[in-house]
């Protein structure tokens, strides 16, 4: 806490972690305007927001009100996606980063997907929850490492799923568990979690298994924001 008064403590690190998030939004914005790789832009938006999110955490009191006052941040976001993603607030540069063609309907799919996901799983899990960890570091870490992975490295397909790479599925099973065994560890630090073999194993298997269903046709189909969503939480409330 920042202030004797828990209630303060929590409006100050809500300002500054809003703070942290848009300011870091703006250069991702910046960075398409100046040319950047878009599919590459897009990514690094999608990889680093929700985990420098997460990283801001133990800046709010224990308990339902910090997780609350935590998730306003990616909440405002649900709105901001909505209003782009409709029309009615018009920023090209925004859309660019965060869309792979530069269509603001886009945002209304995976964007809008990510926001939800982040904010639902700092508000009902929190920090003492693993499954919050695992959905938010395999829909970041992971999903993004696999496409950034997959471009490059990715010439042998799944034979289930020519549009997914062999090497884009390892490298979101191993960023995924990666990212969630670092933040366990910097959550017990924090005396948040009770860091173990047995938590570190569910990780290694809700990553192995959100890696699979994003190589599925269906994440394709459906959006894999949401599907790798889904498999994290769904594991994890069986392996936590």
């Amino acid at each position: 806490m920042f202030l004797g008064d828990p209630v303060v403590s929590d409006v100050c690190a809500a300002v500054a972690s809003a703070a942290v998030i848009f300011s870091l939004l703006q250069l991702w914005k910046e960075t398409a305007k100046l040319g950047l790789d878009q599919k590459l832009n897009r990514k690094l938006v999608h990889i680093s927001i929700g985990l420098v999110f997460m990283l801001g955490w133990p800046m709010f009191s224990s308990g339902h009100r910090g997780a609350i006052m935590a998730a306003l941040t990616p909440g405002v976001n649900i709105f901001r996606m909505l209003l782009l993603g409709l029309g009615i607030w018009k920023d090209e540069a925004t859309v660019k980063s965060m869309s792979r063609f530069g269509d603001h309907r886009e945002l209304l799919k995976g964007p809008l997907y990510y926001a939800l996901t982040v904010t639902l799983a700092c508000a009902i899990y929190w920090r003492t929850s693993p499954i919050a960890i695992a959905a938010i570091c395999n829909l970041c870490a992971g999903d993004g490492i696999a496409d950034i992975v997959g471009r490059r490295f990715g010439k042998k397909k799944i034979p289930y799923n020519s549009d997914k790479s062999i090497a884009g599925s390892i490298a979101m099973a191993l960023a995924g568990f990666l990212a969630s065994v670092l933040f366990m560890h910097y959550f017990a630090s924090f005396g948040y979690v009770r860091e173990s073999w047995e938590m570190a194993l569910g990780f290694l298997m809700v990553s192995l298994a959100s890696a699979f269903v994003e190589s599925l046709p269906i994440s394709t189909r459906l959006d894999d924001n949401l599907t790798v969503t889904l498999t994290s939480i769904l594991l994890g409330s069986l392996v936590f």
